[in-house]
This record gives C-alpha cells, sequence and structure tokens, in this order.
C-alpha cells in the first residue's frame, strides 16, 4: 500500500464530510469566538489519539492479549450503541452531558475523528508494515490536515451544501 492510497483510506474512514452536521449541532451553544478554537482542539486531541495508536497500538494489544478482531468487533459494537443512540435519542442528546456546555474530546475528537475504524485502521498499518512507520505518519498528518481544512471551514460548506447534502455525502 502507497503512502497516498494510506491517507485517502484515512481521510475517507475521518469522514469530514459527514461529521460538519454533527460537530454544527454540537458546536451550536458555544460562543460563536470560541468555536473555532473548540474545533482546532478537538482536531489536536483527535491527531494526538491517533499517532499513539500508530505508534503504540500493536504493544498495546500485545500487552492486552488481544487480536486486531476482537478491537473490531468492539468497535462495531461502540458504533452500533452509538447509531442506536441517534435513531433514538434521549433527553439529554445523543451523547448525554450537558448541551449547554462546550464539548470535550467526546464526541469530536473521539468518536469523531479518532473513532474506532480510524484507530483499527492505523493500528493496521502499523502492524502489517511496521517498517513504513515514517510512511504512515505522513499519510495520517495529511488525511488530518485535508480533515482539519474541510472542518475548519465547515460553516461556509454548510451555507454551501445544505443539510441533505451534507447527510448524503
Amino acid at each position: 500500500m502507497s503512502t497516498l492510497s494510506a491517507g485517502v483510506l484515512l481521510f475517507l474512514i475521518m469522514d469530514p464530510l459527514g461529521n460538519i452536521p454533527l460537530f454544527l449541532s454540537l458546536l451550536r451553544n458555544v460562543d460563536p469566538k470560541r468555536r473555532q478554537l473548540v474545533l482546532v482542539r478537538e482536531l489536536l486531541i483527535a491527531l494526538v489519539v491517533l499517532f499513539v495508536f500508530l505508534f503504540g497500538g500493536t504493544y498495546l494489544l500485545h500487552v492486552l492479549q488481544l487480536k486486531q478482531e476482537s478491537v473490531s468487533i468492539a468497535g462495531g459494537i461502540v458504533l452500533f450503541l452509538i447509531g442506536v443512540r441517534m435513531v433514538f435519542p434521549p433527553k439529554e442528546g445523543i451523547f448525554g452531558g450537558d448541551a449547554e456546555r462546550e464539548p470535550f474530546i467526546v464526541p469530536m475528537a473521539i468518536p469523531g475523528i479518532a473513532g474506532p475504524s480510524a484507530v483499527a485502521a492505523v493500528m493496521l498499518l502499523a502492524n502489517s508494515y511496521p517498517g513504513r512507520t515514517v510512511d504512515w505518519s505522513v499519510a495520517l498528518s495529511l488525511a488530518w490536515l485535508a480533515t482539519a481544512v474541510i472542518l475548519l471551514s465547515s460553516t461556509y460548506l454548510f451555507r454551501c451544501l445544505g443539510t441533505s447534502v451534507l447527510v448524503a455525502v
């Protein structure tokens, strides 16, 4: 797998266009002057988490004596539970907590950007091709940068494309 194809794969898994409606709804109660700052903070947290799993994910799996298949199954269960909560939202919101407060780490950084699929993908890349960590770091950085550019311009994209187009994408 080339660095470019790994970067495209990670970009598609991070799904910045699909995250725009979720992120805008989470940031609607945040002061407009702080929205970009909160978004940058969450993007940086997600990048750090993905790099931690890129460099240390294989060791973590060995220490916990887990196979990558079990991590994939657990990630699927987490996504299923989040999906059920999105279909049948409780009064306190999809991810719980106080909707009036500023989001911190959950749900924007994790699982929004650095979700189970992205974590599993970087661990799989690192485990499958252990000598190419620099290539995977470049791919992750480029995918994250493209995601950051799209999410930081999310208000403009939302106005141009509209809700139905972004949900469809």
